[in-house]
């Protein structure tokens, strides 16, 4: 474990939603709305007219049209950020590969998260994670939240996942930053499983537990035993957590775009926003 650190407060100036007009992207909307709302955040909403380079060369009416979408979809939530009193910018993007817009934005602005729905208008991929999520995850500059339609992102009771690895202490860290944002608190949730042991996973809680309690944020210990995805899900759901925070992999390495096997599950199949910490 590294030695203890101080926790700054969470900025959260700048934050950059992608949004293709879709019910899937909705609770991100929502919620990126709401939280520049309550904490003054600048919002960007970025959106791509998904062309192909055929449509370009041969279907200049199709591109047309697909472009207007966009930013009639760019514009609708520029007003409804207006509306509650948020600064926001609107950027529509043209190219195949909406990803790349969404995260070279993200740079561009020094966004410091991106705000994302978990499925998108290109259908299902595996663990019912869309794929522009699951890139934007993988090449991201900054942490991103992931809002299913359902979500909320109060970060109020936050759980943080630890499996003792650099990712999940940084993931704590990030955790307890944004409860100081938030007047929150922690839920620190270590899962026996694998090569963790009872040990372990006590010594995983009792480190974030002690840095949370020195910067004054609650915090209780849950420690399970089982499929390490399943626990998390679950245990969010028993202590009423309404954000999940986890690393973007952890101790078994790295998978597909840099994203950890255990973190991809929770995202892909908890009801509840889950923030991917760089």
């Amino acid at each position: 474990m590294a030695a203890v650190e101080k926790c700054p407060i969470a900025k959260m100036q700048t934050l950059v939603v992608a949004s293709d007009g879709s019910e899937y992207s909705e609770g991100a909307v929502r919620e990126a709305i709401r939280w520049s709302q309550q904490y003054g955040s600048k919002l960007c909403v970025v959106c791509t007219a998904q062309v192909t380079l055929g449509q370009l060369q041969y279907a200049a009416e199709v591109v047309s049209e697909i472009d207007k979408a966009a930013r009639q979809t760019c514009e609708a939530v520029k007003s409804r950020a207006q509306a509650a009193g948020v600064k926001c910018e609107s950027i529509v993007h043209e190219g195949e590969e909406p990803y790349e817009h969404i995260v070279s934005e993200a740079q561009k602005q020094k966004a410091d998260a991106i705000v994302i729905g978990r499925r998108g208008r290109r259908g299902l991929m595996k663990l019912l994670m869309g794929s522009v999520t699951h890139l934007v995850i993988g090449h991201a500059p900054c942490n991103v939240f992931v809002v299913p339609r359902p979500g909320n992102l109060t970060a109020k009771r936050l759980l943080v996942a630890t499996d003792g690895s650099g990712y999940s202490e940084k993931a704590a860290m990030q955790a307890i930053s944004l409860a100081r944002r938030t007047k929150g608190s922690i839920i620190a949730c270590s899962v026996v499983h694998g090569g963790i042991d009872a040990d372990m996973a006590k010594e995983n809680v009792a480190w974030i537990n002690n840095i949370a309690s020195s910067e004054g944020v609650g915090v209780e210990a849950v420690i399970c035993y089982g499929t390490a995805y399943l626990e998390i899900i679950d245990a969010a759901k028993a202590h009423d957590a309404d954000l999940i925070v986890v690393g973007s992999h952890g101790r078994t390495g790295i998978t597909s775009l840099l994203m950890g096997s255990i973190s991809e599950r929770v995202v892909g199949m908890s009801d509840r926003t889950v923030m991917v910490v760089r």
